[in-house]
């Protein structure tokens, strides 16, 4: 049997989100070909040439759907706003897409856009990439394997000590730009939560803006209570000056602390790529989590587990076995709809100091 040829990909948008993340994941995944980026930037367009040779380069998105039938996926990389349009475009025009997160501002347009792939016939899928973190893997096996016993109270943290703001629509206070930290990190910590716990029933928030000239969230507190009566406590901040453990699980036989951020970012950052059947997304012995009762992990209490590989490569992997073979897509946008939910209730919270119930 003949290999079919592989699935050409647009990239749409290669700053960060772009470059660092989609284009490497891309290119690294059996039956996936980056064939087009699309920037207007010249330094960036020089950047994915540079890196990627054989790419083409397109100034604007119409120039994907003028050539909808040169390409199998378009990946839209591009700021909190174009998210709607571009994947509403892209779908009108017989794509299937792959959306970073936030997919929407609103849980509202979101469906939208699911309902609009329904009717297409095509696929659209969130990038949660996080559900692929080494941490978030392990923990998910430690659950699956009943260590920790009824699970009563989750926190989760993604902190950072960043004190003065970077500038860009991320740290943007307009509204339209969909920027600060509920939206960006609590994208991910509300996701997580929700595969682990299901469904939200109750929302309550803290959301501010600590640091001086910065105009969008930077220290956020979010706690979920979800149906099955685990309560979900998430912390995202830019102002965290000593940092707290990323996952703290406590359970009716156990608990599970686990320090550190997951590594694989901070090596696509560096320019490392995950290469098939070589290591990728390992973390060293000593950022092992401790799963224990009654004792400290900090004074060594409780016994280390071995922290799974973090495997970012599934997502796109699956992605391809989805538009191949009918597969359900990695992350569907009913359940990034589901997080944007939460995150609306949250800012209504923090808005009106009360819980909202959903």
């Amino acid at each position: 049997m003949s290999t079919p040829p592989p699935l050409r990909v647009g990239l749409v948008g290669y700053g960060l989100a772009g470059s660092v993340f989609h284009a490497p994941l891309i290119a690294a995944t059996e039956g996936l070909v980056l064939d087009t980026v699309v920037t207007a930037n010249e330094e960036r367009r020089r950047q994915a040439r540079d890196t990627f040779p054989d790419v083409r380069l397109a100034g604007s998105p119409d120039e994907l759907w003028d050539r909808a039938d040169e390409l199998d996926l378009v990946v839209v990389a591009s700021p909190n706003r174009t998210h709607v349009p571009l994947a509403t475009a892209a779908l009108e025009a017989g794509l299937p897409v792959v959306v970073d997160k936030p997919v929407a501002g609103t849980a509202a347009e979101a469906r939208a856009l699911a309902a609009l792939a329904e009717r297409r016939g095509l696929l659209l899928s969130v990038f949660q990439n996080r559900r692929w973190d080494a941490d978030f893997r392990t923990l998910r096996a430690l659950l699956d394997a009943g260590e920790l016993g009824e699970v009563q109270r989750f926190e989760s943290r993604f902190e950072r000590w960043r004190p003065r703001p970077k500038g860009g629509w991320r740290e943007s206070g307009a509204p339209e730009e969909i920027g600060g930290l509920l939206y960006d990190l609590g994208s991910h910590v509300v996701d997580q939560a929700l595969v682990l716990f299901g469904p939200a029933v109750r929302v309550y928030a803290e959301v501010d803006v600590r640091r001086p000239g910065a105009e969008a969230d930077d220290d956020t507190f979010v706690a979920v209570t979800h149906a099955g009566g685990v309560r979900s406590h998430l912390y995202v901040s830019a102002t965290t000056a000593q940092l707290g453990p990323r996952f703290r699980v406590l359970g009716s036989r156990g608990g599970f602390v686990k320090y550190g951020l997951d590594p694989q970012e901070a090596a696509l950052r560096e320019g490392a790529r995950p290469v098939a059947g070589e290591p990728w997304g390992v973390e060293p012995e000593a950022l092992w989590g401790r799963v224990g009762a009654g004792e400290s992990p900090l004074t060594g209490g409780g016994r280390p587990v071995p922290t799974l590989p973090g495997d970012y490569p599934a997502y796109y992997a699956a992605v391809a076995a989805a538009l191949r073979d009918g597969t359900p897509p990695p992350v569907t946008a009913g359940e990034a709809a589901a997080a944007l939910d939460v995150l609306e209730a949250a800012r209504r919270s923090a808005r009106d100091g009360v819980a909202v119930a959903l």
